[in-house]
């Protein structure tokens, strides 16, 4: 290239005179933010966030903190519910070039259109994003065996990328209509931290997601718990189920709560259930379990 050509005569002219050239560094080109944060760039500002594995996430008064979790009781995503309200988090691996929101926000907008919802783009807090309203399918009641009925919620869908990971939230309910509304599910948004890790992973690949400590061990009492309710009460071939254990073949929003739930109170994992992809309008399939502890002392919800 002509121009590096004529550096090198610079550069060899200079030596030549005996005057050394200036070092070539090259700086690293960063990008200031407020928020989400990379475990990198994280503040030590004080406040507490339960530690997903890939996700950190804020403990916030009056938001209780709901894990999703698989029929493999892997965790596959979190949720933050404020009310009537629910903050979902996704996150995946990306490009070191970034610029998987934008192919993501076309995806949801295409799979919103055509499972009924409409989206469209505006500008908010995190620049470029979809808004509007998503068909979703609540989960059926205990002992329900026909299907739920489709209902319309305005929605809202955010997208961050950072150096190698993209994380994506999606707003439900009153918060996604009024900016009021969705002011707090924003601020938890922005002091959510990603902790990426060196592995290579493919592109859109969900990160790995753990339960805390705490919840992991509940876990594994209420399993153990479940296992010696099933032998009690089972009495050969034709028993029943133990009690609150999804049926074969139910399907995600089947599943009744019991002693097999990860942590008092949720749902047991339904049968079938995947990671979610970015770019799909749905929720993170299965059950939803509340982290104990997600609260911090002496503050509401």
């Amino acid at each position: 290239m002509p121009f590096g050509r004529r550096r090198n005569r610079i550069d060899r002219s200079l030596r030549e005179r005996g005057v050394p050239p200036e070092p070539q560094v090259r700086e690293r080109e960063e990008t200031a933010t407020s928020g989400p944060w990379d475990e990198a760039d994280a503040p030590q500002d004080g406040r507490p966030r339960v530690d997903l594995g890939a996700l950190r996430v804020p403990a916030v008064g009056g938001m209780e903190l709901r894990v999703d979790v698989n029929a493999q009781q892997q965790v596959v995503g979190a949720s933050l519910r404020m009310g009537d309200s629910l903050l979902q988090l996704s996150v995946f691996a990306a490009p070191r070039a970034g610029g998987l929101w934008d192919e993501v926000r076309a995806d949801l907008a295409r799979g919103a259109s055509g499972q009924g919802g409409q989206l469209r783009e505006v500008d908010g807090p995190f620049g470029r994003e979809l808004a509007g309203s998503v068909l979703l399918t609540p989960a059926a009641p205990p002992g329900q065996t026909a299907p739920a009925k489709p209902v319309r919620r305005p929605a809202r869908f955010l997208g961050v990328d950072g150096p190698r990971w993209f994380l994506r939230g999606m707003m439900t309910g009153p918060a996604a209509a009024d900016p009021e509304a969705g002011a707090a599910l924003e601020a938890a948004f922005r002091d959510v931290v990603v902790v990426r890790g060196p592995q290579p992973m493919p592109v859109r690949e969900q990160l790995p997601l753990t339960l805390p400590a705490q919840a992991a061990a509940q876990m594994a009492r209420q399993q153990a718990a479940g296992r010696t309710a099933g032998r009690a009460t089972t009495t050969g071939a034709a028993a029943a189920p133990a009690a609150g254990t999804a049926s074969p073949g139910t399907g995600p929003t089947s599943a009744a709560p019991g002693p097999t739930s990860a942590v008092p109170g949720a749902a047991s994992p339904a049968p079938g259930s995947t990671s979610p992809a970015p770019g799909s309008t749905s929720p993170a399939p299965g059950s939803t379990s509340p982290v104990p502890g997600s609260t911090p002392p002496g503050s509401a919800g």
